[in-house]
């Protein structure tokens, strides 16, 4: 039963700290019964978000979507700074095919299921497009968590990273297309979608632009510092400024921060870069505390009653898409066979994007139903935002345990959990 506790009128601040202190201990908790720590801060979350106690009541965390934000954007800036060109060289071209076919054929499996589950063909389409977006952050965090090192550790780094912005390129081609079909139903006339195509690929073009350019003149400040403190403090500033100008321009401030990283990683010597990694290690437990705890406290426990049949599909269509289409890539692309074997299961995770994904297409198709007078348009809309915000509940907590799975597994991690 849900208990409502928000009398207490606790101030943000003091909200805060207690959270820290007590996600600190939960963490711990999390880890001596062999999970990964991120589990834990988002139990700490659901429990003290609107489902369980309502101490983080709606409005509290409507005002703390800044640090979701910059916490994303400290997530992002550390896959960037792993991404060296150098480095995805010897990976070889086998990278870029399980990019490519673990989100592709995401996208195809989950359509292709809904679509037998539904025969609606709009609503196969935008399902399949929520797909392959990856939450980085659980991946990330666990890598860090375990101090991982490896071949598929970078290969993680790599996908996780990139298949975002491939996710953003899929998405906007899939809505365009769902919203011509959705109109030709009532107006059978042609419909030029073009220009809706062309949204994404400017969207990401801009965001790499912005976060390339911030992050040469970024490298070239660090490189002249030697204090950690001193780093950070620059750190700090460029990820909240970058992410800051993605906002405000509608550009994806993941693949910007991104960007800023890859710039560091490879303009700079090693020995800057470890000089930079140094103090990033040291702020991102808590960073993962406050992003995990805040995550928590938005997955309702209400939304796993609609975990019925046809969220059931899509979890089994998504997990087979992903796992199968990481399997395939790696065929084609023949890396070796710890990668080929245990790289899928990193690419499960899926929160902040898809949910993200799933606001538009409320927003958006709610918008075309009252123009067009669309009515299966608005129905669309309300069915995505409910199934994937449940869903990702499931993946938000299978995520984490199976990149655990797959790092030992590999042999790029200890089994012995960390202190």
């Amino acid at each position: 039963m849900k208990t409502d506790i928000s009398f207490l009128q606790l101030s943000i601040l003091t909200l805060l700290g207690g959270t820290t202190i007590i996600g600190f201990y939960v963490g711990r908790l999390s880890n001596r019964i062999n999970l990964p720590t991120i589990i834990g801060y988002m139990a700490l979350g659901i429990i003290l978000g609107p489902s369980i106690l309502n101490i983080f009541e709606k409005g509290i965390i409507q005002q703390l979507s800044f640090v979701s934000e910059i916490g994303l954007g400290f997530v992002a800036f550390a896959i960037g700074s792993e991404l060296s060109l150098a480095s995805l060289k010897r990976m070889g071209p086998g990278i870029v095919s399980i990019i490519f076919a673990s989100s592709l054929i995401a996208f195809l499996v989950v359509a292709i299921v809904i679509y037998v589950f539904t025969r609606d063909l709009p609503l196969s389409i935008i399902f399949g497009a929520m797909a392959p977006a990856t939450a980085p952050a659980g991946t990330v965090a666990v890598i860090q968590e375990y101090k991982a090192k490896g071949s598929l550790t970078k290969a993680l780094y790599a996908v996780v990273g990139f298949d975002d912005g491939l996710a953003v390129v899929i998405y906007g081609f899939a809505a365009a297309i769902a919203k011509t079909l959705l109109i030709r139903e009532s107006y059978p006339v042609t419909t030029n979608i073009l220009p809706a195509l062309g949204a994404p690929i400017l969207e990401i073009t801009l965001s790499l632009i912005l976060g390339g350019v911030i992050g040469i003149v970024f490298s070239r400040l660090v490189a002249k510092l030697h204090h950690s403190r001193d780093i950070l403090i620059i750190i700090f500033g460029v990820v909240l400024l970058v992410t800051g100008l993605s906002i405000r321009w509608h550009l994806s401030f993941i693949l910007s921060n991104m960007m800023v990283g890859f710039a560091l990683s490879n303009n700079q010597p090693e020995a800057v870069i470890r000089r930079v990694r140094t103090p990033l290690d040291q702020i991102m437990p808590l960073v993962f505390l406050l992003f995990f705890c805040l995550a928590g406290t938005h997955l309702k426990i209400s939304a796993v009653t609609t975990l019925g049949g046809f969220s059931v599909a899509y979890i089994i269509g998504r997990s087979a898409g992903k796992i199968g289409g990481a399997y395939f890539g790696a065929c084609l692309g023949r890396v070796e066979t710890k990668i080929k074997k245990y790289l899928g299961f990193g690419l499960l995770s899926q929160a902040g994007v898809a949910i993200g994904f799933s606001l538009i297409v409320m927003n958006e198709f709610t918008q075309l139903s009252a123009k067009y007078h669309l009515p299966h348009a608005e129905i669309i809309g309300a069915h995505v935002l409910t199934t994937i915000t449940a869903t990702c509940i499931f993946f938000e907590i299978i995520g984490p345990v199976l990149v655990k799975y797959a790092l030992t597994k590999a042999g790029e991690i200890s089994i012995q959990t960390t202190e």
